[in-house]
């Protein structure tokens, strides 16, 4: 209850003029109170130390052992078996992990050098080593050096019962035997494997689905899978969330991955890619095709030089100049924002439009889609900046792709730390940002600060959607969620028409959102969140049980992806 009432308090606040926020912050006693509270609550930003994370990750393992043994317990282990090997160090690691299987068959094909062994067949080239492949028995995919959990494959073979391609979660083995560095892995996630590559071992795919593959020059196993994604589009990936394949190293194979990814994106799709050696991450620029026109839509009441410094970012800074400004003005009464408003009239690609009456977000920008000439049409708060000229760019790419919906961007506070890198579902009961207050340049968990990748949902602060998707479904709530949440409500909805939803993290953008924040006053805004969280927790009760973008190894108390205590 704690999670829930200090969501509620802080989304309370965030609906604060910025006079009596700057009041309550001048109260020390207030101020101290509040990030006392917030951090009982379990929302505040505090990512573990190293020597915590691995005391947390040894509890999670005990965790982890009696719910994997459990299921095991219900399970198969298949008769057959057939393994590709990749790479030559650590191969008799690998070999001895096997033998301990016990199957009644089992193939092994090495893809490297040749080696003293003579009970395991050899391939210079992944494409030989399928070529080699029987055609009844699963095909487990492994790194040289890589072992197995002792219930690891019936979990895989299971999970392939559904599923033409499963994947696990994984942590390394150090020097002295000990387990770490756990990669707690999204289901099936485009984005970001053409970013990361993160399905990179621990696969296990039926030999049929892998044969499709006959004359790939890859080298990686994320090269085999990025291969199957683009072969078989509608190929069913399956994810088994249990760190039951360890390690052997960190990036022995992440560059080669990295770049066979590249390879087939490049070749089956129009994108540009450029990969950032230094952050080991392939950046991915789909193209501008028919140059579309962009309908970018600012609600204000007065903010003068808010909005201001928003419009004039954007008109310098903006390299994507297809666009068009509807600033909505919901009835503002100061002279020197009417008189500003009044001269944007002039710019010719510049519309300001009268919403009278109170607040309400969704139906202002309701309202702002209907009058947009754009067949996109972009959400932007009046305290956004632009930081990187390439974002329109960047999210109108991947916005007028047919398999998206809606765009959201990279938002910076004014002090360089993170304010939006996605939103996961189930943060304080609720929904939250990932990756909230962790500095700039941070690569975040796994590269996901700093790697494009879907989410469920992103926030409407900065988000582009094709006007005709947002038509399709109704826009925004503006009855049941008028203040909070409309933009994940919106986000899901897009979503269950049958397209993802992008975190783009090439668009960077300063959103000048207050970070500290005081304690409501006004308990009527307070009921209101209430409400409208209640609404979201009702509606999308299966997404806030378990979002496919975020692990349930990963914990829901804070938004930093650290590991789950099983005390929460």
């Amino acid at each position: 209850m704690k999670k829930i009432a200090m969501l509620t308090v802080k989304g309370a606040i965030g609906l604060l003029p910025l006079t009596i926020k700057n009041k309550l912050k001048s109260n020390h006693k207030l101020t101290e109170f509040y990030s006392k509270s917030l951090q009982r609550s379990g929302l505040f930003y505090g990512f573990p130390s190293k020597k915590k994370r691995m005391a947390m990750y040894g509890k999670y393992q005990q965790q982890q052992n009696q719910t994997v043994t459990a299921l095991a317990s219900g399970y198969t282990t298949p008769d057959a078996l057939q393994v590709i090997i990749v790479g030559n160090s650590g191969v008799e690691v690998t070999l001895g992990a096997l033998s301990r299987l016990r199957l009644s068959s089992l193939k092994v094909i090495v893809v490297g050098e040749s080696g003293p062994r003579t009970d395991v067949l050899q391939a210079s080239r992944l494409s030989g080593a399928i070529d080699r492949l029987d055609k009844g028995a699963p095909v487990l995919l492994l790194n040289a050096g890589d072992t197995l959990h002792q219930h690891a494959l019936k979990l895989l073979f299971h999970a392939l019962s559904t599923h033409s391609l499963v994947y696990c979660d994984t942590d390394m083995r150090d020097k002295q035997g000990k387990l770490s560095s756990p990669h707690f892995l999204p289901d099936w996630n485009p984005e970001l494997f053409y970013s990361t590559a993160y399905i990179d071992t621990g696969v296990l795919v039926t030999a049929a689905a892998l044969q499709q593959v006959r004359y790939t020059d890859v080298q990686s196993i994320a090269g085999l899978v990025a291969e199957l994604a683009f072969i078989s589009p509608a190929i069913s990936m399956g994810h088994v969330p249990y760190t039951v394949v360890h390690r052997s190293s960190k990036s022995a194979h992440i560059k080669v991955g990295l770049n066979d990814v590249s390879k087939v994106l490049t070749d089956q799709t129009p994108a540009a890619l450029a990969y950032n050696e230094a952050l080991q991450v392939n950046h991915v620029q789909w193209p501008v095709t028919k140059n579309p026109l962009v309908s970018l839509i600012i609600p204000t009441k007065n903010g003068k030089d808010l909005v201001k410094a928003c419009i004039d970012s954007i008109l310098t800074k903006t390299t994507y100049k297809h666009y068009e400004i509807l600033l909505i003005d919901n009835g503002s009464d100061e002279p020197d924002s009417l008189a500003y408003f009044e001269s944007l009239k002039q710019i010719a690609n510049i519309r300001v439009l009268s919403y009278p009456g109170p607040f309400n977000y969704s139906a202002i920008n309701n309202f702002g889609v209907q009058h947009a000439k754009g067949d996109v049409v972009g959400l932007v708060n009046n305290d956004i900046e632009v930081i990187k000229p390439d974002w329109l760019t960047f999210m109108v790419g991947h916005a007028i792709r047919e398999d998206i919906g809606c765009v959201g961007a990279k938002l910076i506070y004014s002090d360089g730390r993170i304010q939006h890198g996605g939103v996961v579902l189930g943060y304080g009961g609720g929904a939250g940002h990932a990756h909230k207050y962790f500095p700039r340049y941070h690569p975040g968990y796994m590269k996901r600060l700093i790697a494009t990748q879907n989410y469920s949902a992103v926030t409407a602060a900065c988000l582009l959607v094709k006007k005709s998707l947002f038509n399709a479904v109704g826009g925004l709530n503006e009855k049941d969620l008028t203040v909070a949440f409309n933009d994940v409500d919106f986000c899901l909805r897009i979503k269950e028409a049958g397209v993802r939803n992008v975190y783009c993290a090439e668009a960077e953008l300063y959103h000048h959102e207050s970070v500290s924040r005081g304690l409501d006053i006004a308990p009527e805004k307070a009921a209101r969140f209430q409400r409208e969280l209640t609404y979201l927790q009702t509606k999308w009760a299966d997404v806030i049980a378990h979002d496919p973008a975020y692990s349930p190894n990963l914990t829901l108390k804070r938004e930093n992806f650290s590991i789950k205590e099983y005390t929460e």
